[in-house]
């Protein structure tokens, strides 16, 4: 019984997970929308089942040791959500109570260190640059690192850009229709920081002057989808500093960020800054949002190119954005959009998913990357840096050649007249 929950011993967060929990009528339509129970087949590992032993913890019925190894195996990719007729608010529940019921004794050391590393080094850019280009180096030696951590290895590119921070201010093309900030995100500013500047051209074209606050920090999702609630709530309180309360959007490009963000009011929950937290978070919108208000200059092809959308579960699922990017993708004319099987599926990246389930990630990555390959697609389209690294690194591994790219970079080659060069034409 939901009485029994002591919502008042769990913090702010407690009247959350309670509310949660008493939606959720064990219907059944979420398990075949959840790639861990598709992969497992386990009632434990299906949101319902994951529902059922957060009830019994927080009831005091069940050692939260016992739950955690089916916890952990969430990718928190909120699919459920879609699919639930009850509107079950699942990702508040599973990060509220990773936030009150951090249970390490169940992991192995190398996956603690992994986990340690990603959340000392990623949210953090110069620290992610240094660990990144020791890796590179240290990548040429996968086979002489411990077993334990070659997922993180694995995960490493080629090569590292060397990027240069996009300008504070970029001006509108033409007529100024509006003005936007830009948060920039942590990863993606090291490993793919010409997303950044191919958003920025963009929205420049579409009339939109770009600001960039020098203030910005990470935008703390990592942080909060692990569990460490403190850390994401310090990092949440520097950016609404950084961004200020003018009533002026904040654009990401990250599926990722753009949930977090959206988040803001929960990680702030019971603190000061809490309705600061959720105004904040009525002004974070997509790229893709913000951009389809908007008219671009034409954009044409010089013979037809099939590109395949990839939904990130951030942006269809716990953002409900799904019809934007494919609607900018049209305006290409020459373009025809290919849609993949079983898209609701999560590629596997999901945070720092690949380096605490690498197995599991693996699978549902080599997964993602075949549904593309026999899509029969040119190039494949998504938004958010996660996806792209994990769908890269299985594409290359199936020996695919297929470039991935963020939609703001597809966009931005088309409107040079360049989108033809990012893969040869089929016969």
């Amino acid at each position: 019984m939901l009485h029994r929950i002591p919502t008042q011993t769990l913090g702010p967060r407690g009247e959350t997970m309670a509310e949660a929990v008493t939606r959720c009528v064990h219907c059944g339509f979420c398990l075949p929308t959840c790639p861990t129970y598709d992969l497992l087949g386990d009632e434990a590992d299906s949101p319902r089942g994951r529902i059922f032993l957060m009830k019994e913890v927080l009831e005091g019925n069940l050692p939260a040791e016992q739950a955690a190894p089916h916890i952990d195996r969430c990718l928190g990719c909120v699919s459920c959500q879609t699919s639930c007729p009850s509107g079950v608010p699942y990702g508040d529940l599973i990060s509220s109570y990773r936030a009150s019921h951090q249970v390490v004794t169940s992991r192995s050391l190398f996956a603690r260190i992994r986990r340690r590393i990603a959340s000392w080094t990623v949210p953090y850019p110069r620290r992610f640059a240094w660990a990144m280009r020791l890796g590179i180096w240290s990548g040429r030696l996968t086979a002489l690192a411990p077993k334990g951590l070659r997922p993180l290895v694995e995960l490493l590119p080629a090569s590292l850009p060397d990027p240069e921070p996009p300008p504070e201010i970029s001006a509108a093309v033409g007529t100024a229709r509006t003005e936007v900030m830009l948060h920039i995100g942590c990863a993606a500013q090291v490993l793919n920081p010409s997303i950044t500047s191919a958003a920025i051209r963009v929205m420049n074209q579409a009339g939109v002057t770009v600001r960039v606050p020098r203030d910005q920090v990470c935008c703390g999702a990592l942080h909060w989808h692990i569990g460490s609630a403190d850390r994401a709530a310090k990092l949440a309180t520097r950016n609404l500093a950084a961004f200020g309360d003018a009533d002026v959007p904040i654009v990401t490009t990250a599926a990722g960020c753009g949930s977090g963000m959206h988040e803001y009011a929960l990680i702030l929950k019971g603190e000061p800054q809490e309705s600061r937290g959720a105004d904040f978070a009525h002004r974070v919108t997509d790229f893709s949002v913000l951009l389809e208000r908007f008219e671009l200059p034409p954009m044409a092809t010089s013979r037809p190119i099939r590109i395949a959308y990839h939904d990130a579960c951030h942006l269809a699922h716990a953002q409900r954005v799904r019809q934007p990017p494919r609607d900018l993708l049209l305006r290409i004319e020459g373009v025809t959009l290919v849609e993949l099987v079983d898209p609701e599926f999560c590629c596997g990246s999901a945070g720092t998913y690949n380096i605490d389930q690498p197995e599991i990630a693996a699978q549902l990555g080599r997964r993602k990357a075949q549904a593309i390959i026999d899509s029969d697609c040119e190039a494949v389209a998504l938004g958010n840096i996660g996806c792209q690294v994990q769908i890269e690194q299985h594409l290359r591994q199936l020996g695919s050649s297929i470039p991935v790219l963020h939609v703001a970079q597809i966009l931005d080659l088309a409107l040079q007249g360049r989108l033809e060069s990012i893969t040869p034409a089929i016969p």
